[in-house]
């Protein structure tokens, strides 16, 4: 993704917290000699649902996540550090992704937001 298309995603998302989360990390993720403890994972925007299932991503079906993660999380994982994700982790990311794909109407008044 550029630089250009980054910052206009972050326009288009900034001043609305609940876009954008953070997830701390059960196992953190080794990236050379950094270590990654917290990802941020944004509400994906439609194009970056292209060539996928909607009903897969519901169902948190691992190839639909594997592919939209690397699109939405800042720092940007990598398929192979997807493929690499503790299971818990990788469940707290899918969850964050079904919740950001349900309308506003099918999630509880206080957490509408």
């Amino acid at each position: 993704m550029s630089a250009t298309s980054t910052a206009a995603i972050a326009a288009v998302t900034a001043g609305t917290a609940a876009l954008i989360r953070t997830i701390t990390l059960d196992t953190p993720i080794v990236r050379g000699e950094a270590s990654i403890d917290s990802i941020e994972i944004r509400k994906p925007a439609s194009g970056e649902l292209r060539g996928l299932n909607m009903v897969a991503l519901s169902q948190l079906e691992y190839a639909s996540l594997e592919t939209l993660l690397p699109r939405i999380t800042n720092p940007p994982l990598t398929v192979a550090e997807v493929r690499a994700l503790d299971p818990a982790d990788f469940m707290q990311l899918g969850g964050e992704v079904m919740d950001f794909l349900l309308p506003k109407a099918a999630k509880p008044a206080s957490l509408a937001e």
